[in-house]
């Protein structure tokens, strides 16, 4: 692929309410350090500010974050801050609420009433009057149950303008229904890449019949999810790989482009060489005899 040709628009665009965005995105959880939160060795921080400003360059005009993305010396929403504020127009920042990390780093989840303290901490870190997109990202202990009063706060700041549009995260197609029943939903954002359950397919389908965005995240990592992707992967994506050229990233991520085109990527990194070659992903083709053999593969334990 040619230089031209490594950048976020190749995948097209989607909308998020009234915003548009390329679909090849960029997800700021790795930017502090080697690993999220405290597990890995820290990010030198102006290669940090520099691999953001080149994703801007690339063509990403939307970024991924969370105030709860932070390590010991470094925080994903004040780097964001430093290196593009104040912000292009086109810039889309979406970030997610519920989860939240004390100082200490100890994880805890916000009551209803306190999700507008998570919203006004993201306003301070990021800076401005709003929020573009905020995602209500779900506990894995509610997977089945009631959204509802977290959901309808989250409403109830966007009425009063701290939010512009609304999302879910880490949800089942029945919390998508009652969300909806509250306010606008216009991004899902769940766990998806190679070897997705039925069950997450089927939530796949139904964003796209919705008109939504799919947002996934851990489409690189897989199984591995905040660990990373494994050291190696399964012979037939290598195979895929091996064909085209490029890393077995790259083709994970070409073939959640390739699900729909209203699958959006988020893929995250500090390292500038992986910044590009996740950019160059979104011009990939895989063929539909490709397409089928990947998505053949059965989910890791099944």
């Amino acid at each position: 692929m040619s230089p031209r040709t490594n950048t976020a628009t190749a995948a097209g665009t989607w909308r998020l309410g009234d915003l548009t965005v390329n679909r090849v995105g960029f997800g700021a959880m790795r930017l502090t350090g080697t690993a999220p939160f405290d597990n890995g060795l820290p990010r030198d921080r102006d290669r940090s500010i520099a691999v953001l400003r080149r994703a801007i360059e690339l063509g990403v005009n939307h970024i991924d974050t969370a105030a709860f993305y932070f390590s010991a010396t470094r925080s994903a929403n004040e780097l964001i801050n430093r290196a593009l504020a104040p912000y292009p127009e086109e810039l889309v920042i979406t970030t997610k609420v519920w989860p939240g990390r004390d100082p200490s780093g100890a994880w805890w989840w916000a009551a209803p009433e306190q999700l507008r303290g998570q919203v006004e901490e993201n306003l301070r870190q990021l800076g401005g009057d709003h929020l573009d997109v905020v995602n209500l990202r779900v506990p894995p202990s509610c997977r089945t149950g009631s959204i509802g009063e977290h959901f309808g706060a989250l409403a109830e700041l966007c009425d009063a303008g701290l939010i512009r549009h609304l999302g879910i995260s880490n949800v089942t197609s029945e919390q998508l229904a009652e969300a909806r029943a509250i306010a606008p939903v216009v991004c899902v954002q769940n766990p998806y890449g190679i070897g997705a359950s039925s069950e997450d397919r089927a939530l796949l389908r139904l964003c796209g019949e919705l008109g939504l965005a799919f947002v996934p995240f851990f489409a690189i990592a897989g199984p591995g999810r905040e660990a990373g992707p494994a050291a190696r992967d399964r012979e037939a994506v290598y195979a895929v790989a091996q064909a085209h050229g490029v890393s077995v990233a790259q083709i994970r991520l070409a073939w959640t482009l390739q699900q729909g085109p209203h699958v959006l990527a988020i893929p995250g990194t500090g390292d500038p060489d992986h910044l590009a070659q996740n950019m160059a992903a979104g011009a990939l083709r895989l063929s539909e005899e490709e397409l089928a053999r990947l998505t053949s593969l059965r989910p890791v334990g099944a």
